[in-house]
C-alpha cells in the first residue's frame, strides 16, 4: 500500500513498476545493469475516489498522458531499490498535491474611503503635472 493521506491509499497492485537501463554517462555499470525504474499508474482504473481522479486528469502535468496514465521515470540513484522508492515518492507527492482543496475566492470591493483617497491622490498628481507647463504672463 502506498499511503497518500490518512484515508487515501493506493494498492501496489495498481502501480506497474519495470526496470530499464538508465540513460547518460555512467561507465560500465550503466551499460549492463537495469537500475532505472519506469512507473506507470492508470488513473481511470485505480481505486481513487472519482473527485481525485477528475482532479488528477485535469492537472496540467507533463507526466500525465491524454489517456490518463501517470508515467514517472526514476534514474537518479545507482541502485534499483533507491530508484523504486524515488518513483513511488514522486507519485505520492503528485497525488497529495490534488488532495488539498483550494479555498474559494470571496469577491471583495474597495471601501468608499479607499476610493476617495485614490481619486484625491490622482487629482493631486494631475495638479502637480499641470503646473509643470510653460509660464504665461
Amino acid at each position: 500500500m502506498l499511503q497518500i493521506t490518512n484515508r487515501t491509499a493506493i494498492p501496489l497492485s495498481e502501480i506497474e513498476l519495470s526496470a530499464v537501463r538508465s540513460q547518460g554517462a555512467g561507465g560500465q555499470n550503466v551499460n549492463k545493469v537495469s537500475t532505472a525504474i519506469h512507473l506507470r499508474f492508470d488513473i481511470n482504473a485505480s481505486s481513487l475516489s472519482p473527485l481525485y481522479k477528475e482532479r488528477l486528469i485535469n492537472l496540467n502535468d507533463s507526466r500525465i498522458t491524454k489517456e490518463g496514465i501517470v508515467i514517472i521515470k526514476a534514474q537518479q540513484h545507482r541502485t534499483q531499490e533507491q530508484n523504486r522508492e524515488d518513483a513511488l515518492d514522486r507519485l505520492k507527492v503528485l497525488v497529495q498535491s490534488i488532495t488539498i482543496t483550494p479555498k474559494k475566492r470571496k469577491p471583495t470591493k474597495p471601501s468608499k474611503t479607499a476610493k476617495r483617497k485614490r481619486l484625491d491622490s490622482k487629482a493631486k498628481r494631475g495638479q502637480i503635472k499641470s503646473l509643470r507647463g510653460n509660464v504665461r504672463d
